[in-house]
């Protein structure tokens, strides 16, 4: 490895001086380091907008899973892999801790990790946009104070029309974000499966499905309310008027995530969702 964009954190002390160590261990290595241009002077590194893409060959952000999605889309066409150091707390896609960061870093350079290609979804507005969406697509009320009506379909086939808050289509990588929290279940995320998952539905038959990728889910609002809000990744907003739809399926591109090999998904899982075993 010769160059790696760093994407740290400059909002508070702690987060700088984390930062700096980084950049030292990697010029140690004799590893260029490239940073975003409002940050590059701070920690005396060239900016990013002056190097060459062709020559960066990894991304490493400091913050959080919100921290991976924002980069990954900025800089969604560099299509490189990005390693997380985990500054927040519920972090599954941040794999380096505080306390073991030179240690995850060294294992870095030596080779043990892995590269995940974790699935995307591509969503196809009314505008004949298209925006991907790594961990979910939310479809919410937004300003309407009643539930409002969503009808589902899958490859052409009519599902079920939810009266809900809204809807969540979830990759095995967002299963563990906004589906969760809805009551979605947790698919692993080496899977090739969707999770559509209603926000507080008004029915309690209405579940979530787990879906093959190789559907094409339409979801179309129907209720005659005020528009209703899609969000990708938590990060970018539009609005959907009544009787428009939009269509989500399996993108053709991946999200590449590095995985060090001494850190266990399942071992995170139990950490940060706060399991504690069996019942005593």
């Amino acid at each position: 490895m010769k160059t790696l964009a760093l994407f740290p954190k400059t909002n508070d002390a702690k987060s700088i001086q984390i930062a700096k160590q980084v950049i030292s261990f990697f010029q140690k290595h004799h590893i260029k380091v490239v940073i975003e241009d409002d940050k590059a002077e701070k920690f005396h590194q060239e900016p990013l907008s002056k190097t060459n893409p062709k020559e960066i060959e990894l991304l490493i952000t400091m913050g959080g899973d919100g921290s991976i999605l924002r980069i990954a889309h900025q800089y969604a066409t560099f299509d490189l892999p990005i390693l997380g150091i985990n500054l927040g707390h519920l972090g599954f896609m941040a794999d380096v801790q505080i306390d073991a960061i030179l240690p995850c870093l060294d294992d870095l350079l030596k080779g043990k990790y892995e590269t995940e290609n974790r699935i995307m979804i591509d969503g196809f507005l009314p505008s004949h946009k298209t925006i991907f969406a790594i961990n979910d697509c939310a479809f919410h009320r937004a300003q309407n104070p009643s539930l409002i009506e969503i009808e589902i379909y899958v490859d052409g086939s009519y599902l079920n029309t939810f009266e809900a808050d809204g809807v969540v289509l979830a990759t095995p990588n967002g299963s563990t974000a906004y589906s969760l929290a809805a009551g979605g279940p947790i698919l692993s995320p080496g899977m090739d499966a969707f999770v559509l998952t209603p926000i507080c539905p008004h029915t309690i038959s209405n579940r979530p499905f787990v879906l093959p990728t190789t559907y094409e889910i339409q979801i179309k609002y129907v209720s005659t309310y005020k528009p209703i809000e899609i969000v990708f990744d938590g990060l970018i907003r539009f609005e959907l008027q009544t009787g428009q739809s939009i269509t989500l399926k399996k993108s053709t591109k991946t999200f590449k995530l590095i995985h060090l090999r001494h850190i266990d998904y399942f071992s995170t899982l139990r950490t940060k969702l706060g399991w504690s075993g069996k019942l005593r």
